[in-house]
């Protein structure tokens, strides 16, 4: 027969049982709390009012009204029937635009890493920062209508004609001015 040995067993510490559960507890709720801070809050488009029809494509151009904000509820931007490329703006309006439809009103959050990042911006009239580095932007945005590049393109071209012709007939008639584009619509392709 064989001896087996024995080795007793120490009794367990009073609270240390309770210690041992209250570092459990701690490390998951820790463990938690790293995992709420380091997620990413993604960009997020609210329809206040739907539109309809089809969404712009990355290589259209939109006209729209927006509004933006700051976190702290600060406006930094605004602009009125903007012609805007909508692969020539930051990553985040970008992707919203290509949500969005004709004659609809959103509200959109963009995160800091969708906006400008660490980049802060300033104003280029006063030279204050507009928008401080890694902040988060929202926006209200009214999509009043896009068009294509290629419709783009030929209502470029028959712009260029039609100053070419009007620039051709002021000449002949004395040198007069020439008359504002028909209903005065910017270009959308100007920078």
């Amino acid at each position: 027969m064989t001896d087996i040995t024995r080795v007793p067993l120490q009794p367990v510490a009073s609270g240390a049982l309770t210690k041992l559960w209250i570092g459990v507890a701690l490390a998951v709720a820790l463990g938690g709390a790293v995992a709420f801070e380091s997620r990413q809050k993604g960009l997020s488009v609210e329809t206040r009012q739907a539109g309809a029809g089809p969404m712009p494509a990355a290589t259209d151009y939109v006209l729209v009204n927006y509004v933006g904000h700051l976190a702290s509820g600060k406006e930094f931007t605004h602009g009125e029937h903007v012609p805007i490329a909508v692969s020539g703006v930051i990553p985040g309006f970008s992707k919203a635009l290509q949500q969005m439809q004709k004659g609809g009103k959103y509200h959109v959050f963009i995160p800091a890493r969708l906006a400008y990042g660490a980049n802060e911006q300033r104003d280029q009239q006063t030279g204050e920062v507009s928008i401080p580095s890694n902040s988060d932007l929202t926006f209200d945005i009214d999509l009043v209508d896009f068009k294509s590049e290629q419709e783009v393109m030929r209502q470029r071209m028959m712009m260029q004609q039609l100053q070419q012709m009007q620039k051709g007939s002021a000449a002949g008639a004395g040198g007069g001015a020439a008359a504002p584009a028909p209903g005065g619509a910017p270009d959308p392709t100007a920078q």
